[in-house]
């Protein structure tokens, strides 16, 4: 009879403590999810609502201004855009302009941080001054660039001084996607450092210590210890910056308008002229929704490249 109550007495404390336990969970998620719904919010109105919008309005062919309805096209308007010389050779700049800004971005970001994590004078103040074009808005940091690369600017200035002939920089259509690559590189390299410090810091030391008993060189530490260490905080900046460039927009629409001869002119800013300055607002879309395609397959080619292998369990 002893045993018999002990049994209920334990089932029932059991019992208590797995409901507890499941309402101590219920609230951890209920405040998980109240603190997180102002940002689901915004990513559902901001992101995700506009983009299911685009890919309606490139299913219709309405005429600008709305002075018709919209009819059903099906592709037409997809056919129309992939047909288009210009835009073909908007999506090929757009594809070298990310080909040479991404790897130039990031390795100089990761050459900074590793130089930052090392044992310097003065690390905190350099690396604030690296980090400073992060805190200018971008837009006054193209006002500013824009002055310093004019003809008569500062930067022809010290070119003439030492014996240099001067260059047209932006106002050159060979020079232009170059220049607008320097701008958007000075601002973004100090953001991306940022990310790879914090992962750089996450590595134990001990690692470390023991590749130097084992007499490792530092370019052998650096691409079999470094970078497999923070695979995962890498990835993350490359897919970033990846985004971060197909949609630059501002010092391209402040500095360029896409010229001359259509030398700036990458995918995101066609979309925008399309849209606003054709009135061709179901075109625009239509761009947008290849832009988004294009995206989606680099950042999953990066996860492809990145991603982390499954290692089993040795017994």
């Amino acid at each position: 009879m002893e045993g018999i109550v002990l049994t209920v007495h334990s089932g029932i404390k059991e019992s208590s403590k797995r409901r507890r336990h499941f309402l101590a969970k219920k609230t951890e998620y209920f405040w998980a999810l109240t603190f997180l719904l102002p940002t689901l919010l915004a990513l559902i109105v901001l992101r995700i609502t506009p983009m299911i919008s685009a890919i309606y309005s490139s299913f219709f062919i309405a005429y600008p201004g709305g002075i018709r309805p919209a009819i059903f096209s099906g592709l037409e308007n997809y056919r129309t855009v992939l047909s288009d010389s210009d835009f073909i050779a908007t999506v090929e700049r757009t594809f070298l302009f990310n080909l040479v800004i991404n790897p130039l971005q990031i390795s100089l970001s990761l050459l900074v941080s590793v130089l930052m994590v090392q044992r310097i004078r003065f690390e905190g103040l350099w690396r604030t001054l690296i980090f400073i074009p992060v805190l200018i808005p971008i837009v006054g940091s193209s006002i500013t660039w824009q002055a310093i690369l004019q003809p008569d600017g500062p930067f022809n200035s010290l070119l003439v001084t030492l014996g240099l002939k001067p260059q047209l920089f932006l106002n050159s259509p060979q020079q232009s996607l170059q220049s607008i690559t320097l701008i958007a590189s000075w601002i973004g390299i100090g953001y991306w450092m940022m990310f790879l410090i914090a992962g750089l810091r996450s590595v134990p030391s001990e690692i470390y210590e023991a590749a130097e008993i084992d007499r490792a060189g530092p370019i052998r530490v650096f691409f079999k210890i470094t970078l497999p260490l923070i695979k995962r905080q890498l990835l993350f900046v490359l897919v970033a910056d990846i985004v971060a460039n197909f949609v630059l927009f501002a010092p391209i629409q402040l500095l360029t308008a896409g010229g001359p001869e259509s030398s700036t002119t990458l995918l995101i800013f066609d979309a925008y002229r399309t849209t606003y300055g054709y009135g061709s607002r179901n075109l625009g879309a239509t761009k947008v929704v290849i832009l988004s395609i294009i995206m989606i397959c680099f950042v999953a080619l990066q996860f492809s490249f990145l991603r982390e292998k499954k290692v089993k369990e040795i017994e």
